[in-house]
């Protein structure tokens, strides 16, 4: 578990079949953005169908576009998944995971910030991929209980820890 601004959290062991299989590297940016105007402390989180058709809770993030870098398309792909826009007020580290889709592995790294809200609407409506089917506003005390992955979970608990010092 993370314990400090920018720490790294351990990637998972691979399954020996994995390890057979092609690899490609994957980037995402993304995290936690609160809203503060009116003293509640709700982030805003998305929902997405895994694979299998369940509803799975968790932090917006996406791929950099052409030249952006983390924090630009962190705060873009907030703004595109949730509808809400943010200014970015420190790093909360980065995830990594591995997962097999269509003959190859995936190894993703995902680096996170916590931002805050600075406008917008919460929407699910301005999604490009259409990957978002909900989003929700929730107290940041009860978000690791929302979020469906316990690598979230740890970012989540890390940017509450971390809040006070930018509010």
């Amino acid at each position: 578990m993370p314990s400090a601004i920018g720490a790294h959290v351990a990637p998972a062991q691979q399954h020996p079949v994995q390890a057979s299989l092609p690899t490609v590297e994957e980037v995402s940016a993304g995290g936690v953005v609160v809203d503060t105007s009116d003293g509640e402390l709700r982030v805003a989180i998305i929902a997405r169908l895994n694979r299998g058709g369940r509803l799975e809770w968790c932090l917006p993030k996406g791929h950099p576009e052409g030249r952006e870098n983390n924090e630009e398309a962190a705060v873009r792909e907030i703004a595109e998944e949730t509808g809400i826009e943010g200014s970015i007020l420190a790093p909360l580290g980065s995830i990594d995971y591995w997962f097999t889709v269509s003959g190859h592995r995936v190894h993703k790294t995902v680096h996170h910030f916590l931002l805050q809200a600075t406008g917008g609407e919460l929407t699910i409506e301005n999604d490009p991929d259409q990957e978002a089917v909900d989003a929700a506003w929730v107290p940041i005390q009860e978000l690791a209980r929302k979020l469906s992955f316990p690598n979230e979970r740890r970012i989540a608990d890390l940017a509450r820890e971390v809040l006070p010092e930018h509010l």
